[in-house]
């Protein structure tokens, strides 16, 4: 399964993924950027074209695909062990960081804290910017753009976690039927040192876990189940990355009362402050939810469906992408994502954080310091909150 390898190749790809963890701010589309000049430009771990491979394999995935990337150079470089330990080094910085955030809020009235408030206009920069990004690259024609129209009005009138399920299966239908006749460029074959067995084991794993356990969290009275079942389906079903998975988890605790609003939205702002993959933002909800223990749990249960997708398609991946009616169904998922962003947008993020017109002020500073002059996440988050503060003292 694995190609034989050594300590210090595994020691190796743990520093370095490591030192990505602490140093890659600005979300997965930077990351790419990061892992670039890291793995390929200058140790030379894959050649250009198998990393375009990669990086188009994990934007065809649901997940973190800058997660996903790293576990494929990880694998690449040192087969199943060497992409655990890339995983490892890229994610557990900010895990740390955001259960360390989420133990210091427990025990503490946020409710009307004005630096949380902060961070919620800050979410709202940041979401919109995402979308803008988004809506750009996945629906450039009329078709797509109304897919999005759909799954937008679809997910706002009816907020629940079974509504967005069903718009990305019926956008992955109406995509198909649309656009089943789309034709590419010739793809170069490639080769991954993954034997389609294990592949084979690790797909069966992926869909029996996402059928079973919903069915153990009715039968069983277990939270850990429950809380492990939520998080391994919202890294199961999400398309187009970090931001995408805010409503799926929204609309998983906030509703139930496991979670408040504003402690939901106060630990997405300081997700965008850490380095790293924004999926980690699970490790502060499990932490607010259940203490530092439902914050690894959740963690795993994000992340678990990114390692089981991407050793269970590296070996079928040439078959995959040269399959156009895949590839179309794809495109009107994608096109999905977009219009459950904005439902999001919406609701909670618009209508919990901008409640005067000072608050949208605000944001708009917020967010041309973020796209226009391109300043760091880290220095929008810590502006966002201070700004709350003086609003609370001058205003």
């Amino acid at each position: 399964m694995d190609k034989k390898v050594n300590i210090e190749s595994l020691l190796e790809i743990l520093l370095v993924s490591t030192k990505l963890g602490l140093t890659s701010f600005g979300g997965p589309i930077a990351h790419l950027g990061y892992f670039h000049e890291e793995y390929i430009r200058r140790r030379k771990w894959m050649d250009e074209r198998s990393y375009a491979d990669l990086v188009a394999l994990c934007q065809f995935l649901p997940g973190p695909a800058s997660s996903q990337i790293g576990i494929g150079i990880g694998v690449m470089r040192a087969g199943v062990l060497g992409g655990i330990l890339a995983f490892i080094g890229f994610t557990l910085p900010s895990v740390i960081a955001l259960i360390i955030f989420a133990l210091i809020l427990q025990g503490l009235n946020i409710t009307d804290a004005s630096w949380i408030h902060g961070l919620k206009i800050v979410a709202v920069a940041i979401v919109a910017h995402a979308i803008i990004g988004m809506a750009e690259k996945l629906t450039p024609d009329n078709p797509r753009k109304t897919i999005a129209l759909f799954a937008l009005i679809g997910t706002l009138l009816w907020q629940t976690a079974y509504t967005q399920v069903a718009v990305i299966l019926l956008a992955g239908i109406i995509g198909f039927l649309i656009y089943k006749e789309h034709n590419e460029e010739k793809i170069k074959k490639s080769s991954f040192p993954i034997s389609k067995t294990f592949a084979s084991f690790c797909l069966i794993l992926f869909f029996g876990l996402l059928i079973f356990l919903p069915i153990l969290r009715e039968i069983t009275s277990f939270g850990w189940i429950a809380m492990f079942d939520s998080f391994y389906r919202a890294g199961s079903l999400v398309f187009g990355g970090g931001h995408v998975v805010l409503p799926l988890l929204e609309r998983e605790f906030v509703p139930t009362g496991l979670l408040s609003k504003e402690a939901f939205l106060a630990g997405y702002g300081a997700t965008q402050a850490v380095p790293g993959p924004l999926f980690t933002f699970a490790a502060y909800l499990g932490t607010v939810m259940s203490g530092w223990q439902g914050g690894l749990i959740a963690t795993a249960a994000v992340f678990l469906p990114a390692f089981l997708l991407i050793f269970g398609t590296l070996p079928f991946w040439d078959t995959l992408r040269k399959n156009n009616k895949i590839k179309g169904a794809l495109m009107g998922v994608n096109a999905a994502v977009v219009g459950i962003l904005i439902s999001a947008f919406y609701n909670p993020i618009w209508t919990s954080s901008i409640l005067t017109p000072i608050d949208f002020a605000f944001a708009t500073i917020l967010f041309s310091m973020l796209v226009f002059w391109k300043l760091p996440p880290w220095l929008i988050v810590l502006t966002g909150a201070i700004g709350g503060i003086i609003l609370e003292i001058f205003i």
